[in-house]
């Protein structure tokens, strides 16, 4: 870049660089003019060269002249160019500073928007946990109200219990009623436990006797009788017994009521060739039952001694279930014949079964042979279809292919 005055010159414009040279030119004429003129006197075809060399000096100031004025546009244009590009970019910034703050305008506005969004969404929590709360209040109440009427009603249901207990301690108190009692539990605890065709109620036996319960139980044993028995009036005389002397008389009452019991369940229900070589005797308390275990272990074995088997509640229950597993497997070994026979034909069915499943994958194997086949033709179809159809009939010469076969006849 070249300063002179005002204006720049670039070095690597065109018109700057024509300039230099006409300018280069020029100094160059003037010393070729200055060494002319020295020279003048040498001979007149020096001068005829000298004028000529003037003439096309001339010329070429001319061209100098010209080229300075294409010079002095190009420089216009240049600073025209510039001044419009400085007016576009101050435009450009002005027009960008407008957009900023439109959107910085645009963004307040939206963040007051959510701000109040905001706020509104918190009132609205805030009214709807203030009545949440209240609602929960309220139902908290109802719920109060509701166990004090639960708890209303309990308090009936224990009065009424009460009484039950009463009626229950006047039915025990009768030894007939006592007597129903045990049976009516004997029949629930046997009925939930055994088949309906494994037992009978009630049972009368060749004796004349009649068994609270008859369990028909396979040979051995044997049908097994269980009778009921509750020596209630001696265990509560050794709970309310106050003194030893008092403890020694319940201890003997209920020593001679049990043993009363199990001779005369010995004596009536264990028949030779008609019942089991034995019998239950049924507690229908598991107090008395743990009573009896706790502190009478002497009447327990008076009992085995005599084969009649004590049982509460609960081991009456455990005991009938090993009953219900000796019925089963007496029933399976009645029907040890159809079972296997009924194996016999599930072996047969499972051969035919074999039988079918190996014709299925012969023929299954069959059909993919033939589908393979069938895909391997329409795949050598296709490929010479496609021959057909890139076959170019121009080609053809008769040297070709001797198996052409012409469409016209010879004439």
């Amino acid at each position: 870049m070249i300063q002179i005055g005002s204006h720049a010159f670039d070095l690597n414009d065109p018109a700057t660089i024509a300039a230099l040279l006409g300018a280069g030119a020029l100094l160059i004429i003037l010393i070729l003019l200055i060494v002319s003129v020295r020279a003048a006197g040498r001979s007149a075809r020096t001068v005829d060269q000298v004028n000529h060399q003037i003439g096309q000096l001339n010329r070429d100031v001319q061209t100098l002249g010209q080229n300075q004025h294409q010079l002095s546009g190009n420089l216009q244009t240049v600073s025209e160019t510039q001044t419009n590009a400085q007016l576009q970019v101050i435009q450009t910034v002005e027009s960008r500073l407008a957009d900023v703050q439109l959107q910085m305008n645009e963004k307040l506005a939206e963040n007051a928007r959510r701000s109040a969004l905001a706020l509104s969404e918190m009132q609205d929590r805030m009214k709807e946990s203030l009545h949440g709360s209240s609602e929960k209040t309220t139902e908290s109440l109802t719920q109060l109200q509701e166990r004090l009427a639960t708890i209303d009603k309990a308090q009936t249901n224990i009065e009424k219990l009460s009484g039950d207990v009463l009626t229950l301690q006047d039915i025990l108190s009768n030894k007939q009623t006592r007597g129903a009692f045990g049976e009516i539990q004997l029949t629930d605890i046997v009925s939930k436990a055994l088949p309906s065709d494994s037992y009978t109620m009630q049972h009368t036996l060749s004796n004349g006797k009649r068994a609270d319960c008859l369990i028909h139980l396979p040979n051995p044993p044997g049908p097994i009788c269980i009778d009921s028995k509750f020596p209630l009036e001696a265990y509560e005389a050794l709970r309310n017994a106050s003194s030893d002397w008092e403890v020694n008389e319940a201890a003997k009452f209920l020593r001679s009521s049990v043993k009363k019991h199990i001779k005369d369940i010995s004596e009536k229900y264990i028949l030779d060739g008609e019942t089991a070589d034995g019998a239950l005797m049924f507690l229908p308390s598991e107090a008395v039952y743990a009573e009896l275990h706790a502190n009478f272990p002497e009447l327990v074995r008076d009992g085995f001694a005599a084969r009649v088997w004590i049982v509460s509640p609960t081991t009456c229950m455990a005991t009938l279930h090993t009953m219900r597993a000796i019925l089963k497997d007496a029933r399976m070994r009645e029907q040890a014949g159809a079972i296997r026979k009924a194996l016999r034909q599930l072996h047969r069915d499972v051969e035919i079964i074999g039988e079918k499943a190996g014709k299925l994958e012969t023929h299954l194997r069959q059909a993919g042979d033939d589908v393979s086949g069938v895909i391997t033709a329409a795949t050598r179809a296709g490929k010479r279809a496609d021959r057909l159809d890139n076959f170019d009939f121009e080609e053809l010469t008769p040297e070709t292919d001797a198996t052409v076969v012409q469409l016209t006849k010879d004439s």
